[in-house]
Formats: C-alpha cells, sequence, structure tokens
C-alpha cells in the first residue's frame, strides 16, 4: 500500500512553521510497512489544494492531510475534500454538542465559528480528538482512503496512531515491516565515507543503504523489507558487520545513541567527572551534555571565557603564555584545560578557542583549536572548519565532543 501526506498551511511555506508532522508520520509509515513516495506542501488556497489532493488520490492507494480543519476562514482542508470528491458538506448535530459542551466545560462562550469543525463532507467518518476540538475524518475518493487530521502535532499524533494507522494496516494486509538502522560516524566526509562503501553501496538492494550528513557527522542508513522484525533484522546484521569493518573507528554509535551520551556513558563506566572550558562555542558542548537526562552523575561544570583577563583570571591562563602563542594556539587551550580540570575538580576536560569568524582572529575564520584532558593525557589537536560562524561553532562542538569519545576509546589522533 502506498501512502501520500498533504502538509496544508501557507505558514510551511514560508518557513514560520517547522513540518515536523512529515517527519514523524514518515517513520511511522516505515515501522508499520507501508510505501511513502510522495510528501507535498501546499497553502491555504482551497482550488491549489483540491488539486493536489486529486493527483495524490490518482496515485496513491492513501493520502493523509494534516492542517487546515480548524475553525477560521483559512482552514480549507473539509471544502476542499468535499469538492475533490464531490459531494456536499454536512453537518453533525452530535459534533456541534460535544463542542459546546467542550467550551462549557471550561467556562467559555464558545465563538459561533467553531460550528465550523462539526461540519465534514458527505459520507466522510469523523475521529474523536482526545486534545482539541478539530475532529479528524476519513473519506473514500474513488479507489483511495483520505484523512484529514489536525496540523497540531500533539493533536495529530494520537489520532494518527490509533484511528489512521490500524485502519491502513489492516486494509494493507500482510504487507511486512520496513526497518531503517542507523550507523553513525564521524572523521570523514560523506563522499569520502561513499568511497568506502561503494561496492557495497552497489550490490545492495534489501537492505538498501543511504547517505546523509548532520552537524559534522556522516550517517549510514540501511533499509530492510522483511516479514516481521526478526526477519528484518537478520538482513541488516551482516551488512551492518561489513560497513562497520569498513569503517572501523569512524563508527561511533548505531540509532538513536549520540556521541553526548556516548562520552557520558564512557566517563561514568571509569568513574571520571567531566567539565568543559569554551571560549568560541560559548558554552554550546555543555548544552549538548546537560541536555542528555542524567548528565549530572558525571558532568560538573562548564568555564566559558571570551575575554583573556577571564582566562586569566578563572582557569589561571597567564597573559605571558597568550602573548607568546596567541588566544587561538594550542598551548592556550591546553592551559584552559588544566585550568578547568583544577576548577572544576574533573579528570576529564574539553577545552575548545579559536576563530569562529567573520572576522579573523589572529587566525583565519574557521581555525579552531579542540584539547581533550584526561588523568592520563592531554593532547590538542586543530581543526579548518568550513561555513558560516553558526556552522564553525556546531561543528566544533560536534568535533570536541567526538575527540573526547576518541581519547576515552584509547584512539587519540
Amino acid at each position: 500500500m502506498t501512502v501520500e501526506v498533504i502538509a496544508v498551511g501557507t505558514e510551511l511555506l514560508l518557513g514560520q512553521t517547522v513540518n515536523s508532522n512529515a517527519a514523524e508520520i514518515g517513520r511511522l509509515l516505515a515501522e508499520s510497512g507501508l510505501d511513502h513516495y510522495h510528501q507535498v506542501v501546499v497553502g491555504d488556497n482551497e482550488a491549489r489544494l483540491v488539486a493536489v489532493i486529486e493527483h495524490a488520490v490518482s496515485r496513491a492507494d492513501a493520502v493523509i492531510l494534516t492542517g487546515g480543519i480548524g475553525p477560521t476562514q483559512d482552514d480549507i482542508t473539509r471544502e476542499a475534500l468535499a469538492a475533490a470528491a464531490g459531494v456536499g458538506m454536512v453537518s453533525d448535530g452530535a459534533y456541534a454538542d460535544h463542542l459546546r459542551a467542550w467550551w462549557e466545560r471550561r467556562g467559555r462562550e464558545m465563538p459561533t465559528a467553531n460550528l465550523r469543525q462539526a461540519e465534514h463532507p458527505e459520507g466522510a467518518v469523523l475521529f474523536e480528538n482526545l486534545k482539541g476540538t478539530a475532529p479528524g475524518l476519513r473519506l473514500r475518493i474513488g479507489d483511495t482512503w483520505v484523512f484529514a487530521l489536525p496540523g497540531v502535532p500533539q493533536e495529530m499524533l494520537p489520532m494518527l496512531q490509533d484511528s489512521v494507522l490500524p485502519f491502513l494496516r489492516e486494509a494493507a494486509g500482510a504487507g511486512g515491516v520496513l526497518i531503517s538502522r542507523m550507523i553513525r560516524t564521524w572523521g570523514e566526509s560523506e563522499s569520502r565515507v561513499a568511497e568506502f562503501l561503494g561496492n557495497l553501496f552497489e550490490s545492495s538492494q534489501n537492505p538498501t543503504m543511504a547517505f546523509l550528513a548532520s552537524s559534522g557527522e556522516i550517517k549510514v542508513r540501511l533499509t530492510a523489507r522483511a516479514s516481521d522484525a526478526t526477519a528484518a533484522a537478520a538482513l541488516l546484521d551482516p551488512v551492518e558487520a561489513e560497513v562497520r569493518r569498513r569503517l572501523g573507528s569512524l563508527v561511533f554509535a548505531v540509532g538513536d545513541e549520540t556521541v553526548e551520551h556516548l562520552v557520558l556513558r564512557l566517563c561514568r563506566e571509569r568513574g571520571w567527572r567531566l567539565g568543559t572550558a569554551e571560549s568560541a562555542t560559548g558554552g554550546m558542548i555543555a548544552a549538548r551534555l546537560t541536555a542528555v537526562p542524567g548528565a549530572s552523575a558525571v558532568f560538573v561544570g562548564s568555564v566559558i571565557v571570551y575575554g583573556e583577563a577571564q582566562k586569566t583570571a578563572l582557569l589561571g591562563v597567564t597573559p605571558d603564555l597568550m602573548e607568546e602563542y596567541g588566544v587561538v594556539g594550542p598551548e592556550t587551550a591546553l592551559a584552559m584545560a588544566a585550568g578547568a580540570a583544577r576548577a572544576l575538580d574533573a579528570e576529564v576536560v574539553v577545552a575548545v578557542t579559536g576563530s569562529a569568524g567573520p572576522t579573523p582572529q589572529e587566525a583565519p575564520p574557521g581555525t579552531m583549536v579542540v584539547v581533550v584532558h584526561t588523568p592520563e593525557e592531554a593532547r590538542a589537536r586543530r581543526f579548518r572548519m568550513p561555513g558560516d560562524r553558526e556552522r564553525v561553532r556546531t561543528y566544533t562542538t560536534t568535533a570536541a565532543l567526538q575527540s573526547v569519545r576518541l581519547a576515552l576509546e584509547g584512539e587519540w589522533w
């Protein structure tokens, strides 16, 4: 069964709202073993929406629309569906009573406009909205099942899971499952990783292989179709093993485990406390670490020192050292790490300094220095990061965490 997704809302086209629904629906369709080839975003224009619906039902077994079923004048999904189906609009008196009761329970008077949410194309089946007032609906247009769901993710997701996916799985029959496994790598470019895996990519049909670049990481996605999860795993396991063999220490995790999760786990296993000393990244490394639940068992703090005087006052980096080697120098970063280890009473410290841009500071923009200090050793490494200031800072944050990971695994550069 093929399923197409249509997101409705001019705010999506203007970039004012991120279309997170599309990613969540795509993931859940894949987990259900349902084929998903097209996603479309269309603004709040009835004629254009009708055309998009008609095109979707001509090529898909099912269509899921999100958005445009609220109470205001620009919510036109219901009317567009009726036009595409060639049916009229009807009002559901029972749902109108439900809406009035919903507002009354909250001690508020219901705006008359909300009664629009009791209207639907003739022949549609309504779904209850447990998180809001806009009901979802299911409608048959030709040979295609069409579903309309709210655009608000907190309202859309329960309706998708409870009312839409079970219906589609039953309609599809024993379609099996589609399982993806993400192998996370760092240290080489996307093109270089693709070279390492070239003939494997060409020869793999099930599982298939794809490459994704994200914030300095390169992910290798393996996707297998099988009758069930166990059979899919049997297809994925040997290909993953070969990818690991070829990429070696470039691979740091599989699935949802991020590098910050891994760093915290490695420190916890050794009983080591972790801290950061950040100049150019301004606390971004600490933010990544503390976003992990339970980080406080390992992470003890961060010293953010932008100015030279603060590097001296808080970390003990001497003015003479900075004058001789510069602020963007390995020697300064090593002194920052040692000072943070003392100040924070931490066994492991990652320190960062550099020239993030756009104007040069002692070195060309993108020149960044990362130091990892452990009870066993301290080493500095210099990077030349591409892109604008925020990209440089983001890539450096990832590089810093990866450098800690390599040091803790004994893979010093």
